[in-house]
């Protein structure tokens, strides 16, 4: 759960302890390509082709050394690519072979791991500036994007490229990107083709189009009384939907009475949709230029649309400056920006509304534009600060593509962009929702076929209406990616404007042309019946079968011998911070109470892994290297169960706390210490928290008052908290749901301004399918984590948890386990099973309880029971560039370095004696504050 969710992303999905933050590895200005001698059972570099195989690049140059490449050509997984590609690679002590601390090949320095002994000791996680970070990139995409899963858990295509950098990164892999590009050691040596020839050709793919009539219809059964969306669950009109369904429908049938009434309806919730902070302040820029081109698009008027100058407000509200200018305005990223944009299609949709309604956009403003643009064309989808690291998506690139070439005097910007999208689209003709994915995604392809087609690409937006056909439903609708059986207006509306050939751009609704009358009624276009009245809350059944997931957690494939979940397949190594993960998730559910006693009795009672190991040879509870997370964690397991954390497992992990709780930061080479009031060797948000909750449940509340101070001293004044400890300035959902849970059992308000704004902020992150974006992309274990810490206001919340549950519920598999993320590699993945089973039920941490009363735990199963791992259950975790095909060595897995690292995000709840009424009064405080009171 909240640990699964950090430790797999901190650790092995992206298998990152935390993916960290550092400066990028320098790369040495001439790049040589050179080859070298590597291992026999290294393939040559030129076997590796296009199609067949994948390259390996690790970059040795901040110990002096090239960037060495190597090929597997039948690689199984991203570990075996690094292996079978020339390298060898050595773990952590702590963490096994799944953490990868130091790799090496003979074709550099007669093949000495780095670092050395003499930087890095290699018995715990490295520090969070200084590790193997994990970058992937597919066929055709010229960008890295960091790796979603580890090393073991990934498996490279035909054409892949994956790359290891030393240094640091954040938890979005936003820093510390290899200093190469995939073209330069792509398989063949160099660069793959970009688009060539005609500049209107596109993929050879089977005709289509788009029923756009049928998805017409579609769209008119969306909206409730003829008039507005709503979400399912909700009453309150969903106004960016609703603006969504009057393009489409304007795009479809023209001016008719139905768009007039949707027209009608927006106009009046202007003030709520666009001016939510009073009719009297800046309007919400994307809200105001959404209801402007809706004007425009029915020849309304802009300047006096429900009662307000739309555009007169956009023009008088846009950034003098940003942050650096030591006195930044709310709302404003950098100047330029419109005020309150924050994604860049806020900010292109208001230049656009502007220059439909035939106003110069004011200066600064289609500049900020051209600074989204990444190095390889594409346009990123927030409103960064210049020099923020950049990774753009179709979508996004797509609109801005759209808006700049109607502006006029951005050539060279546009030729950038479109030349990013021919080398974006795949073979089937869709493109990706992110960049490096390998499938298509509605929304994304729409957009950049109305761009393509706008630009002169004709056959290439002729190839993505043509997928966008084959992915249409058989109710007219549209899902958000490929393959979905479930319809959206997010995804729908842009596919109707795609299919009638127009765009934001052109879209007029224009009155039919007259005809001759017809002897019967017309079709209304809508549905046969009115659609029901929408529950005013969410109904039973809403969210994923956890049931199913938690067969899926406990299933023999899964769960070794039903007491652990493994890190090493072949040696038999325990993944303990993953293991408590799925017991939280049991614990959480009580689907079966049988199997997590059955766990906690191993873990109690000291039950060894393959390799040896016990529960506390994972806490270092007692030694030289006590981990205050992993302490913390198992003391939360402990108590949420009825055990005794003062004894379990014979060892005193309330007292290991208060003894790991730093009074001052330790100086190199010792990094125990972050800061004071930190706890030793917990280097992330998640692990302190774990650590506060269990001392907080065993009524410890003086000895957590330093931890405390601490944790809500990083809380950033968006309300969110950073990933990693000491911050390195970042924002993540994970981290901000896991604090909040934690501030929210401290007894007293003292902390409650700062969860509230904590909620807030999270609410604010949702996406429009109803995920949440984390390390991975859009993330299933951030979405679980979300609903946890949204859920200790679920009554304001309400609407933003429903959507949460029918994401994870889109990304249940039919095993029962989950994806990673929406984006990226499929198949169920333990991690992500266990926060989002855990995440679902809404229980936070901070009381999570399960008696184990009457239980009795399963026997050892027979030793003839075959053992089988399920992929996800493990991770991997300046000079010229060099091939590793001769002397050299096999690999490791380090995927974004970091095993079950942390045993991040914890766990809480029992009712232990002394913590029994922490618990309870976290409970009460909670349930006096419904309806956001506090």
């Amino acid at each position: 759960m909240g640990t699964a969710q950090q430790q797999d992303r901190h650790v092995g999905k992206k298998r990152l302890l935390s993916l960290l933050t550092a400066a990028a590895v320098t790369f040495a200005a001439s790049v040589a390509f050179v080859t070298g001698t590597g291992p026999a059972a290294a393939d040559p570099v030129e076997e590796c082709t296009a199609t067949k195989g994948a390259i390996v690049a690790v970059d040795f140059g901040p110990f002096g050394g090239d960037v060495v490449r190597g090929c597997d050509t039948t690689p199984t997984t991203g570990y075996e690519l690094l292996h079978e590609g020339g390298f060898t690679t050595e773990g952590t002590q702590h963490d096994g072979d799944g953490f990868i601390c130091r790799i090496g090949t003979g074709s550099f320095n007669s093949g000495t791991r780095y670092p050395t002994p003499a930087t890095e000791d290699c018995v715990l996680t490295p520090q969070a500036t200084a590790y193997w970070s994990y970058w992937i990139a597919s066929p055709g995409q010229d960008t890295w994007s960091y790796s979603p899963l580890g090393a073991m858990s990934r498996k490279p295509q035909a054409g892949d490229v994956d790359a290891w950098v030393f240094g640091g990164t954040d938890v979005g892999g936003s820093t510390g990107r290899p200093t190469f590009t995939p073209d330069e050691v792509r398989a063949g040596g160099g660069a793959t083709p970009g688009p060539t020839g005609n500049p209107t050709g596109g993929p050879t793919v089977p005709a289509g189009e788009i029923d756009v009539p049928a998805a017409a219809r579609w769209v008119s059964g969306q909206l409730r009384e003829g008039t507005h969306v709503v979400d399912e669950g909700s009453d309150t009109p969903n106004d960016f939907l609703t603006t969504e369904a009057a393009y489409a429908l304007a795009a479809a049938n023209g001016k008719s009475p139905a768009l007039d009434k949707v027209a009608a309806h927006l106009a009046g919730r202007t003030d709520a949709y666009a001016y939510p902070a009073g009719a009297d302040e800046p309007p919400a820029a994307p809200a105001a230029a959404r209801l402007a081109l809706l004007a425009a698009v029915t020849e309304g008027d802009p300047r006096d649309f429900g009662g307000h100058d739309l555009l007169g407000d956009l023009v008088k509200n846009v950034c003098p400056a940003g942050p650096e200018s030591g006195s930044p305005t709310p709302g404003c990223t950098a100047k330029g920006d419109f005020h309150g944009a924050t994604y860049a299609d806020g900010q292109a949709l208001a230049v656009l509304a502007l220059l439909r309604g035939g106003i110069e956009p004011p200066a600064g403003t289609e500049e900020r534009l051209t600074q989204l643009i990444c190095q390889d064309g594409s346009v990123t989808g927030i409103l960064l600060s210049p020099g923020e690291y950049c990774d753009g998506d179709p979508a996004t690139t797509g609109l801005v593509a759209l808006v700049l070439d109607e502006a006029g005097d951005h050539e060279d910007a546009v030729t950038r962009m479109r030349t990013y999208l021919r080398k974006a689209q795949l073979s089937s003709g869709a493109f990706p929702a992110y960049n490096g994915a390998a499938t298509g995604s509605v929304a994304p392809t729409a957009y950049a076929a109305q761009a393509l087609r706008a630009l002169g690409d004709g056959d290439a937006a002729d190839a993505a209406v043509a997928w966008l056909s084959r992915e249409q439903l058989d109710d007219g609708g549209f899902g958000l990616d490929e393959g979905a059986t479930d319809a959206g207006l997010y995804a729908t509306g842009p596919a109707v404007l795609a299919g009638a050939g127009t765009d934001l751009v052109t879209l007029v609704a224009k009155a039919p042309e007259p005809t001759v009358p017809p002897t019967t009624p017309p079709a209304t276009g809508g549905p046969t019946t009115q659609p029901t009245t929408q529950p005013t809350t969410r109904p039973p059944g809403v969210g994923p079968d956890l049931k199913k997931g938690i067969a899926f957690l406990t299933s023999p494939a899964n769960l070794h011998q039903g007491r652990y979940y493994r890190d090493n397949e072949k040696t038999g190594r325990a993944d303990f911070g993953l293991t408590i993960d799925g017991a939280f998730a049991l614990a959480a559910t009580g689907h079966d109470d049988n199997a997590l006693r059955t766990i906690v009795d191993f873990l109690e009672q000291g039950g060894k892994d393959g390799e040896g190991r016990s529960l506390h040879d994972w806490t270092g509870v007692g030694g030289k290297h006590a981990l205050g997370g992993s302490m913390g964690k198992a003391a939360v397991l402990a108590q949420a169960v009825e055990r005794d954390p003062r004894d379990f497992g014979g060892q005193d992990l309330i007292a290991g706390l208060a003894d790991a709780v730093c009074e001052k930061p330790s100086t190199a080479p010792d990094r125990s210490c972050p800061a004071a009031g930190a706890y030793t060797y917990a280097p992330s948000v998640f692990a302190h928290s774990l650590g506060i909750i269990a001392q907080l449940r065993a009524g410890e509340e003086k000895a957590a008052k330093a931890p405390i101070a601490y944790l809500a001293g990083l809380q950033h004044g968006s309300g969110a908290w950073p990933s990693l400890i000491p911050a390195t300035g970042d924002s993540e959902v994970d981290s901000t749901a896991m604090a909040a849970m934690t501030l929210d059992l401290v007894p007293g308000d003292a902390h409650a301004a700062a969860v509230d704004k904590a909620l807030s902020w999270l609410a604010s992150q949702q996406l429009a399918d109803g995920g949440f974006p984390g390390a991975s992309g859009n993330s299933v274990n951030s979405a679980g984590l979300a609903v946890q810490g949204l859920s200790l206001d679920a009554e304001k919340y309400d609407r933003q948890i429903t959507k949460a549950l029918k994401f994870l519920a889109s990304q249940q598999n039919k095993d029962g386990g989950f994806n990673v993320a929406k984006e990226g590699q499929r198949g169920s993945d333990i991690r992500a099973s266990a926060q989002a089973v855990g995440g679902a039920t809404g229980v936070s941490f901070g009381i999570l309880a399960r008696s184990l009363e009457g239980t009795t735990p399963n026997p050892v199963p027979s030793s003839s029971t075959p053992a089988i791992v399920t992929p996800g259950d493990s991770a991997g975790g300046g000079g010229g560039i060099v091939n590793a095909d001769g002397p050299g060595g096999g690999g490791g897995s380090l995927a974004s370095t970091g095993v079950q690292a942390l045993g991040l995000a914890a766990a809480a709840a029992v009712l232990v004696l002394a913590g029994r009424r922490t618990v309870v009064a976290a409970r009460n405080r909670r349930e006096a504050a419904v309806g956001g009171e506090r």
